[in-house]
């Protein structure tokens, strides 16, 4: 199969420190749609045999240096072969134009994971899992609607990016007028962009950021914008998207499948995370015992990052699901 040229990053450049009970590689593979994705493969030291194996991404207009790259390290440490991969249009990975993102190419990404995973002589194809955080989450989740070859899926603090395009957070413009201002707007932009002949971005997570921000913005600037979580390839750390990459997702919705979903599902989030109402509200969509739904107590949005500090991530919990299910 074909595969675009990738300029890849060889020297560590993570937000999280690098362990020494995991051996780390840099991987390509390509979708369907002709992109080429860019993945850090975690694989536990002096492994032998099949692995089990998890394919990550996350959160929506990260990199994989920040959150993804932080569950698969921890997740190989654990005895796990993963990889964490950027998502077409964005970080090491190709395609054009950039900071573009589409519900059928992220899917896909995630199958291109899968693919690539089935096909790894350290793998057990009969064994292969996926983790979703914020915004990926909902594209795991999304993904597991169609994906057989995943036995399990675990979406953490988990976004549905098509109900936020389409009703704006906390479903504040869930109506008719709203969303065709959105449009109007949006399709404004793709007429000014063309003229242009480029792309204007949306500017990622606002800073500075004004002392009247909602609790929210305050949380993702204390992780994309300081020492914490910042990263030069991150679209929420930088630029941010192109402002007119969002009518996919205000035309789509996602989980329309979920009720039919067979495989095992972990939907993990914060107890005080603004977004805490999707996870609840998709887990009511699942049907079977092996569905499950785990809050952590206290724990914010992005605490489930990268703990916040306070190892707000349970890694025991993901990792006795993933083990229960990827046997």
């Amino acid at each position: 199969m074909k595969k675009e040229e990738l300029t890849l990053t060889r020297e560590w450049d993570k937000v999280f420190p690098k362990s020494e009970e995991v051996d780390h590689s840099k991987v390509t593979f390509a979708n369907h749609f002709g992109i080429t994705l860019a993945a850090d493969m975690y694989m536990p030291k002096n492994a032998e045999g099949k692995l089990p194996a998890i394919a990550v991404s996350g959160p929506f207009g990260a990199c994989k240096e920040q959150s993804s790259g932080l569950y698969a390290q921890e997740m190989a440490r654990r005895g796990f072969l993963t990889v964490a991969f950027d998502p077409s249009f964005t970080g090491e990975s190709g395609g054009f134009p950039r900071a573009m993102h589409s519900p059928d190419i992220n899917v896909e990404d995630f199958q291109a994971a899968v693919d690539f995973l089935s096909c790894h002589p350290m793998v057990d194809p009969d064994r292969i899992g996926i983790i979703g955080i914020c915004g990926w989450g909902g594209m795991a989740l999304q993904t597991a609607c169609i994906e057989t070859r995943v036995k399990a899926t675990v979406a953490v603090t988990m976004y549905d990016m098509s109900r936020v395009a389409g009703n704006g957070y906390f479903d504040s413009a869930d109506n008719k007028e709203a969303r065709k201002a959105a449009r109007a707007a949006i399709n404004a932009q793709r007429t000014e962009d063309y003229k242009n002949g480029s792309y204007v971005r949306q500017g990622g997570v606002v800073d500075p950021l004004p002392e009247d921000a909602p609790f929210f913005v305050k949380d993702y600037h204390d992780y994309y914008k300081t020492p914490r979580g910042y990263h030069v390839r991150s679209l929420n750390s930088n630029d941010g998207w192109c402002a007119s990459s969002g009518t996919s997702l205000m035309n789509t919705r996602l989980f329309t499948y979920a009720g039919e979903i067979d495989s095992a599902v972990l939907l993990v989030h914060g107890e005080k995370a603004h977004s805490c109402y999707m996870s609840r509200d998709a887990f009511k969509l699942l049907r079977g015992d092996n569905k499950e739904l785990f809050i952590v107590p206290d724990a914010v949005h992005t605490d489930l990052y990268d703990g916040g500090g306070k190892n707000a991530i349970p890694f025991d919990k993901i990792e006795s699901f993933l083990r229960t299910y990827l046997k």
